[in-house]
Formats: C-alpha cells, structure tokens, sequence
C-alpha cells in the first residue's frame, strides 16, 4: 500500500510539474535566506514578512526584484539599497523605524507604493522620495509625526496619501504645497481641532478627502474653496456643533457625490444647504441633533441624483411630509432607524420612492406598519423593522413584497404571524424573527420560502421546531443556517430534533437552551452540519454515550461545547468528526487528569494543530491588545491528580482544589502517553512533509494559467490517496 500511494503522489507531482514547464523562468533568481520568494503574474516577489530581520536582508536579494515585503521584523534603520535595485513596492510597516533620511531611500527610482505605517516615525525629510520620481502612493498612518512648519515632502507623482492618526495637531499652510498632485488624502484620527484658510488650496486635483475623528470644532467657509475637483468628503467623528457656515462650504463642492457627516455634532442645516451640489449620490446624516430638520426643504429641489441618503437616529421630530423625498426619486437605499416616526407620515412619505431597494426603520416606535404602501416598492429588497412595538394585525400589510430578499422583524413584540405574511415572498434569502414571544410557530408559515439560506429564531419562546412550519414534501436545499439560541427547547428521548426538511443545514446555534442531553439520532435528519454551537447549556459528560449524537455529523468543521457542565472528555468522542478543526471547551468544571494530556495529544497529533482547541494557547492578538481571554483550565487536586511534584504554598499542603491551565497541566502531569487512536496520522504527516518542498519549489518556479486546475486535480489525487491510506490505518487501528 505504501508503495503504490508514494508511485501515485509521485505521478501527481510530475503531472503538475511538466504541463507547466513553459512558465519556468528562464533564470533563477536569488532569494534572501528564511524569506519566500515567487511569480506574481510577471512581478518577482520577495516575502520577509514577520521573519525577526534586525536589518534588511540584501545578501541573496535579486536586483530584480519588484516587491520587497518586510512587514512585521525588527527593524530600526535602512542601510543604503543596493545600486541595482529595481523595487516597484516596498512594505516596512510594522517595524521600529524612528526617522526617514534623505538617504533611507536613494536609489529607488522605480519605487511606485511603500507602506510605513504603525512605525515610530516622528521624522520625514521632505526630500526622503526625490529619486522615487514615479511614486504613486505613500503610507505613514500609525506614526507619531513631529509637527511641520514647511512643505510636508517634495514630490510631484505622490497621488495618494495616508496619514491618519499620526498625532498632528496642525498643518501648515505649506504642509501640502510640494504635493498638489494628490488624489485621495486620508488625515482621519488627528486631533486637529480646526481647518485653518489656504491649507488645502495647493490641492487643485483632490478627489478624496478624509477628515474623520480629527476632533474639529471649526471648519473655514473657505476651507474647501479651492477643491473643484472634490467627490468625496467624509468628516463623520467631529464636534461641528456651530461655526460652521455649511453653506458656503458645500457651496464650493460643486462636483462633491459623496458627503459623511455621520456623529459630526451637527445641530442645524440651512433650507439651501445643498443648493450647488446637485451631483450628490450618498448623503449621511446620521447621528446628529436635527430635530427641527425639514427634510422636504434641505433635500430640496438640488439633489435628484441622490442615491444613498441616512438619517438614522438624528432625532427627527416633524412629520414626514407627502413631499419630503418628491425630488429624491432616484433613492435606492433610505434608512430611517432611531427616529420617531408614524405610520401614517411613512405611507405618504414613501410613495414616491418606487425604485428603493433598501429600507431600514428600525427603533421607529411604530406600533403599527403603513397601510397602502408596500405594494408599491416592488423593488425592494431589504427591509429592516425591527425593534418596533408592532402590532400582530400590521404585519399583514407586508404580504405584497415579492422582491424581498432581506427581512429583519426581530425584537417587535411580535407573538403571531399569519402564515399569509410570507405566501408571496419566494424570493427570501433571510429571515429574522428573534426576540419574539412566538412560542410556537403557525402551521405552513415558511412553506412558500423555498430560497430561504439563513433562519433566525433566537430568544422566541419555542419549544421545538414543528415540522409542519415547512413544506412537507421538499427539502429547502438552500436553507443552510439556522438560529435557535435562548429558545426552551425540548428535546424527545430518542429521534431527531430537527424536521427532515431541514437536510441541507449547515449552521446550527442552539445555544443557551437550557439543554441538559440530546439523544444519540438527534442529528440524524441533518448530517450535514459543519458548525455546531452547543454552548451555554447544561451538557454532561458523565455517560459513555452522552455525545453519541456526534457521530452523524462527519463533517462537522467548528463545535461550540464552551459553559455547559461537562467534567471529561476523550477523543474517542470526536472518532467520526474527521474535518472537525476548531474545538471550544472553555468555562466546563474540568477535572484535572489524563484524559487532558490524551486531548493535547489528539489535537497535536490527529489534527496537527494544538490550536484546534481553542483556548488552549494565549493568542498574540489578545497580547496585543491586552484582551483577558477565556483559555483551558481544570481544578487541579494535589491529593488525586497524577503530577510529578506537588508543589506546597508557604509551606502548607493545599486542601481545596485550585486551577490549572490544561497547558501547565500537560507539563506536570506523570500521566502514561495516550494510545491516540489517531496516532497512525504521524505517518500521514511525514509523508505530506517529505513531498512538499517538492510541491512548494513547483508552484514557486511556475506561472501558467493553466497552473491553478493542473495544481488542484494533482492536490486531488493526492488528498484521495491519503484519505484511503488513513481509513485503512483507522480502521485496522479501530479494529
């Protein structure tokens, strides 16, 4: 058997390798010790990333060489480039770089993008880039720039900017003026405070600029007068609660299409406000005091074009008038959520508006839905009321929408539906009903809903799931999520607790429903669940079969066994989850013993990662930033537990069990190895490893369009040759 999977692996690699033997290059290339080095389309790539370098690794680098990544090292300077460099893309960020010389990069004069970020520069020699005569883009966001008095840098090509939180606190009105090329100019997150005269006017080609968070309490009228060319403007984040003459600072804009002002502090927009921005498309308002806004008369006559338009939570006081969108026809997307709002203001309110696609009136305090009016948006597709105080009668004026795809009714007090509500809505891909008091759901309300993808039912009241809510005799193929959290659930002794129609489920969430057992067929009806969350319940481990339900589900990917009551556990219990690959056990009452070192073991070995059981290692990202995680740990009783040495505090033997991670447990335990039934997977792993720097130089020498389906039908015959190899290993292991 060993012999004729290691002749077929062998035939796979060669396959991929001759029919790809016209895209080798026709030189090697150098390629820098512990870095990766490949083709991307025509453009020689060097990959340093994360690799500890102390300094730029020039020795074995190709002058060549188009990208040069070295993201994530150590790196405090930059020695002097090679004289024949060619870079086309450098990435330095994350590093500890502190200045940028004249001199750091002399010589790059094909260099195009470099990405600086998250450094600790506090200095840029404005002339850091004059050999980069073709520089296009320019990343320093994350640094704590030391504040300018001139010019920011010289460079006529630099079209794109990023600045953002780099600690200034002002720009200069020459900051900008050695770089009037500039397209887009992110300076978001800098604690300017106020936009002075003439500091932009150098920039008479600007397109995108982003203000976002800069902590602005005033805005020159003049500001923006010289950005002709503006379509995007984004200040969301700031304090503009006064001094601010919006007038004749949108006045300027005439080709602005895009407007954030999204938590800007804004209490008051003129009647003509937008009166020379009549190619706006997207405008967010959102977030502001404007209770005393007159919607009819700011949108006006100007913004026909309008496409996108928020208001949410902007504490709208006046009714919605027949004529608040008259001229706003165009708008796709209208999102009302937060404010109060009536149903018979939306029924006049809407009518105009028959090509929107999106609309959200979540949080409206609507008691009830606008007769009249739904029949008439026969282009919508999302609709989002949730959070209402809906009355059951109500939801019946929805029925016309046979276009939706999206319809959120979640939290709306809501304890029937009629099972006409969604007759005509075949075209529904979600459906959320969370944080209704149902209790249980009508006979044939979903059985129209045959394209439905994702369900959610959380927090209802249900006891079980009643088959007859379905279409009898269809499988709804496409329904692949389902949410039941926080629901009762009452699960029989033995059967399934999922109706057959259900087959096709993916992702189950049966969370926090108090479930104490499920039977051994509990998922028999749907084998084909990938992720499964069982967290937050009453789960034992006490019986040898009390997780035989798992044993259906063979291709369950994630499962979620985190807060029950669950004291051991084996591998054995997962021996038919073969793609399983994420494993939450956190907050169970583990008993320290053997059966952890067995579970390492499985997971180290088995599954070729520890981290499949998560919790079981402390993340980077959650040391980063400072996150207390929830990780792996047993109570640990110094009497009964097999550790080698138990160790006494101040001299006293313990008494009371304490805790300990499963990682130090590992580490202390005089437990025997583990008969890991998955062991035989070593030599599956050995294998892999013994033919992959054979693949890895395969795909580092070759580019070929044909490449990528060569390459997937080689990995196919040699993933099914494996599989064959690990089911007779199992199965003789087994038996």
């Amino acid at each position: 058997m060993a012999t004729h999977t290691s002749i077929i692996v062998l035939f796979a690699i060669i396959l991929a390798y001759v029919c790809n033997t016209s895209a080798i290059p026709s030189e090697q290339l150098d390629c820098p010790e512990d870095c990766d080095c490949h083709f991307f389309r025509i453009n020689w790539v060097t990959d340093c990333s994360e690799s500890n370098f102390t300094s730029m690794p020039y020795e074995g680098l190709d002058g060549k060489v188009y990208v040069l990544n070295m993201n994530g090292n150590l790196l405090k300077e930059i020695e002097p480039f090679p004289a024949n460099i060619k870079l086309r893309t450098l990435q330095l960020s994350e590093n500890f770089l502190t200045k940028i010389q004249k001199t750091t990069f002399a010589g790059l004069h094909y260099l195009l993008d470099i990405d600086l970020s998250s450094n600790l520069i506090n200095y840029v020699d404005p002339e850091a880039f004059v050999d980069s005569a073709g520089l296009i883009t320019l990343e320093l966001q994350g640094n704590p720039l030391e504040q300018v008095k001139g010019p920011f840098l010289y460079s006529t090509s630099l079209l794109y900017l990023y600045l953002a939180n780099s600690h200034l606190t002002k720009l200069s009105p020459q900051f900008f003026s050695n770089i009037s090329g500039l397209d887009k100019l992110d300076i978001s997150g800098n604690p300017l405070h106020t936009i002075e005269p003439g500091i932009f006017d150098p920039l008479t080609s600007l397109k995108h600029l982003i203000l976002n968070n800069c902590n602005l309490t005033h805005i020159s009228s003049v500001a923006f007068s010289g950005l002709q060319h503006l379509k995007v403007l984004r200040l969301a984040g700031n304090s503009l609660k006064s001094h601010v003459d919006w007038t004749v600072i949108l006045g300027n804009l005439g080709r602005l299409e895009h407007l954030d002002l999204r938590q800007s502090g804004v209490s008051s927009l003129p009647d003509n406000v937008f009166f020379n921005n009549t190619w706006l498309r997207d405008l967010v308002l959102a977030e502001n005091e404007l209770s005393d806004l007159d919607v009819a008369t700011t949108l006006g006559h100007n913004l026909v074009h309008l496409n996108f338009l928020d208001l949410s939570y902007c504490h709208l006081k006046g009714h919605l008038s027949e004529v608040a969108f008259a001229n706003a026809t165009k708008l796709r997307t209208l999102v009302l959520s937060g404010n109060h709002l009536f149903a018979a203001d939306l029924a006049v309110a809407l009518s105009p508006l028959l090509k929107l696609v999106k609309l959200s009136l979540r949080d409206c305090g609507l008691t009830r839905l606008p007769s009249n009016t739904f029949h008439k948006l026969t282009s919508l597709q999302e609709l989002d009321i949730s959070r209402n105080p809906l009355n059951n009668a109500f939801i019946a004026h929805l029925s016309p929408l046979e276009s939706l795809v999206h319809l959120d009714m979640g939290y709306s007090n809501l304890q029937r539906i009629s099972r006409t509500t969604f007759l005509k809505m075949s075209a529904l891909k979600k459906l959320i009903l969370s944080g209704n008091k149902f209790k249980s759901l009508e006979s044939g309300l979903f059985q129209n809903l045959k394209r439905l993808e994702v369900l959610e039912l959380n927090n209802c009241g249900l006891s079980h799931l009643n088959d007859t809510v379905f279409y009898d005799n269809f499988k709804y193929p496409d329904l692949e999520e389902l949410r039941l959290s926080g629901n009762p659930l009452q699960v029989p002794e033995e059967g399934p607790i999922l109706p057959p129609q259900l087959s096709g489920l993916k992702n189950l969430d049966i969370s926090k429903c108090n479930l104490s057992n499920l039977p051994a067929d509990a998922f028999t009806t749907t084998p084909n669940i990938r992720q499964l969350f069982l967290n937050d319940n009453k789960l034992k481990s006490d019986e040898e079969r009390s997780m035989k339900f798992l044993e259906s589900l063979t291709g369950l990917e994630q499962l979620d066994l985190s807060f029950n009551n669950i004291t051991a556990i084996k591998p054995n219990t997962f021996l038919y989850n073969h793609q399983l690959m994420s494993l939450r056990l956190v907050g169970n009452p583990w008993k320290c013993n053997c059966y952890v070192l067995d579970m390492w073991e499985w997971a180290a070995w088995s599954k070729g990662n520890i981290d499949v059981l998560v919790g079981s290692t402390k993340s980077i990202a959650s040391n980063v930033n400072n996150k207390k995680t929830k990780g792996l740990v047993c109570n640990f009783d110094p009497k009964s537990t097999p550790v080698k040495e138990a160790k006494l505090r101040h001299g006293r033997e313990p008494t009371s069990t304490v805790q300990r991670t499963w990682a130090r447990y590992v580490r202390e335990a005089n437990c025997p190895h583990s008969p890991v039934a998955a062991r035989p997977s070593r030599i599956v792993t050995r294998e892999v490893q013994e033919y992959q720097p054979m693949l890895s130089e395969i795909e580092k020498e070759t580019e070929n369009k044909w490449l990528p389906l060569i390459s997937f039908c080689a990995v196919l015959i040699f993933v099914s040759v494996v599989m064959m190899r690990t089911k007779n290993v199992s199965f003789r292991t087994i038996k």
